[in-house]
This record gives C-alpha cells, structure tokens and sequence, in this order.
C-alpha cells in the first residue's frame, strides 16, 4: 500500500500543525501565568515530547518524497534521543520544583494515577534508548530489533497518552485530544504497516 508524495506532504504538514497548536496553546494558557520558569520549562519539554512521538513513527513508515531511508534512519534515531532528553527535562525540571512529588511518583507511591502512566512513560523511554546505543554491541538481529523496538514504542505511547489525558494542564482540551489522538492513530498505522504480511501489500 504505497502512499504518494502528495499525500506525505499532506500528512507531515498536518502534524506539524497539530504539534505546533498545542505547543502554542500551552504556551499561551493562563495556568502558566503563576508559574516560575523552571516548572514552565518542565511543563513544555514534556508537550513537546508528545509532539516527536507523533513524528517518529511518520520518519519510519512515510518519510518525506526525496528523503533516502540512510537519512530517515539517521534522523528517527537523533529524534529518539531529543524525546529522550525531553523527558529527562520534564522530570528533573518537576524535581527541583517539588523534589517529594517526583520521589513519590517515582517510587510509586504517588496518589495520582497521572504519575504511575508517567513513570512506565519514562522508563521504557530510557530502556529504549539504552537499547539503541547498544545494539551493535548485543548483536541484536533485524527480527528480534524490530519486535522489541515496537514494542516499547507501543508501551511509551500508550504510557504517555494516558498520562497527558489524565493531566489538567497547560494543554487545551481540544489540542490535547487531538495530538493525543494522532499520535496513536499514527503509531498503530505505521505498525500496521511494517508488519503487514508482505503478500497482502503486494495485493493492496
């Protein structure tokens, strides 16, 4: 089931626009106007977070017309460890704003179920990424990659939706609703794809 160049433009502009309305919306949300910078720079790493889960999946399953797959590779991989470093700025921003807050979640022992989904979120964001840097050295085959890789991008994205859905924040319900939408929509597309049997695809 090829998709033409057309349509991928259309698809990659959509989603920019999708991420860059709640990154605006956030921005601008009065819930903001309290808040020191620290705990709005937390705040919007991990906004922006949710908007490289919308690209990723996209880089893998329908790049940009031109764009030659070493390049998409290379690419997918540098968004990996921006998402990364998002995370790691959402949490430790959160520390130094409320040190007890972010132990508790991360001992699992905070009352909100928003942390609990946060948490799984960033652990299989790190193991994810301790794999990548790894792989070569553990001489993980292309088969074996590929099922785990999905498999923790499937934990991470459901982790994170359910953790920014049940989050009343900065985030407009709407904007919210549709990033959160796109990107499960996005990802469950994409792996429909890549694990589509390859004598179907050629039928479609």
């Amino acid at each position: 089931m090829r998709v033409s160049g057309v349509s991928r433009l259309i698809l990659w502009f959509s989603a920019s626009v999708v991420v860059l309305l709640a990154l605006a919306i956030a921005v601008t949300s009065p819930l903001l106007a309290s808040r020191d910078i620290i705990y709005i720079t937390a705040g919007l790493a991990g906004v922006f977070g949710m908007g490289l889960l919308l690209f990723q999946p996209l880089l893998i399953g329908v790049p940009l017309p031109s764009v030659r797959q070493p390049h998409v590779r290379r690419t997918h991989r540098w968004l990996g460890f921006a998402l990364t470093s998002m995370v790691l700025l959402h949490v430790v921003g959160l520390w130094i704003f409320s040190p007890p807050d972010v132990i508790d979640a991360l001992l699992l022992r905070s009352p909100t179920a928003f942390s609990l989904w946060g948490v799984i979120a960033m652990w299989a964001v790190l193991i994810s990424s301790v794999l990548v840097m790894l792989r070569r050295r553990l001489k993980i085959s292309v088969r074996v990659w590929r099922v785990a890789h999905t498999t923790l991008a499937v934990v991470i994205v459901f982790s994170t939706v359910v953790h920014a859905w049940l989050i009343e924040g900065a985030m407009g319900t709407i904007s919210k609703t549709v990033l959160c939408a796109s990107v499960i929509a996005a990802t469950i597309w994409v792996i429909y794809r890549l694990f589509l049997p390859p004598n179907r695809n050629r039928q479609k």
